[in-house]
């Protein structure tokens, strides 16, 4: 043991040790308390929630309606006390229950898209574009089995005349020449 690190030491580093194994179960019950009454949204899309809900926040709040609940809740969270979490937790409840209750009464038609309507229309129109490659892809594909067939059906034709035989088993190149000939003339 180097000087100055004795049983004073030990004693003083396992108090630490204590010390910050109780910060850590704070930190964990906090958190826990927080992750529990608080929205949750997927990381991808929690832009789209958060402004979703600051509109929805601007639209229904009127000035005479917010100053009267608003004293009416700080109100009620003064009369809390040592429970003041759970206060707060209630406080945000009844205020999202006041905005439903107030969007129910003054309810108006949407100027503006909410966010579901925007992702819908992208789905249709991510739709309307697949389906049109599709039937693309499917003109293309007829269009080539069209163009085979038609090729298979030349050479079929070809063959014949050339495969031609006499009857001793001889080409017949009368055919073969006749052939040649209507070739020559079609390419000029």
């Amino acid at each position: 043991i180097l000087s100055g690190r004795g049983f004073a030491f030990r004693r003083k580093q396992k108090i630490e040790r204590q010390y910050r194994k109780l910060l850590k179960k704070r930190r964990q019950v906090h958190s826990q308390q927080d992750d529990q009454f608080t929205d949750t949204y997927p990381e991808h899309l929690k832009h789209l929630y958060l402004a979703e809900e600051e509109r929805l926040k601007k639209r229904r709040r009127t000035p005479e309606d917010s100053v009267s609940s608003e004293e009416k809740l700080n109100k009620a969270a003064d009369g809390c006390g040592t429970y003041g979490y759970v206060c707060l937790m209630i406080i945000s409840v009844l205020r999202t229950c006041t905005l439903f209750s107030r969007s129910a009464v003054t309810q108006e038609k949407f100027i503006n898209k909410t966010s579901n309507q925007k992702a819908k229309e992208e789905y249709e129109k991510i739709k309307a574009e697949r389906a049109r490659k599709r039937e693309e892809a499917e003109k293309r594909k007829q269009q080539r089995e069209e163009a085979q067939r038609l090729y298979k059906k030349k050479k079929m034709e070809a063959y014949k005349i050339l495969s031609k035989k006499t009857k001793k088993g001889q080409p017949n190149l009368n055919l073969q020449v006749e052939f040649l000939l209507q070739k020559i003339q079609q390419n000029t």
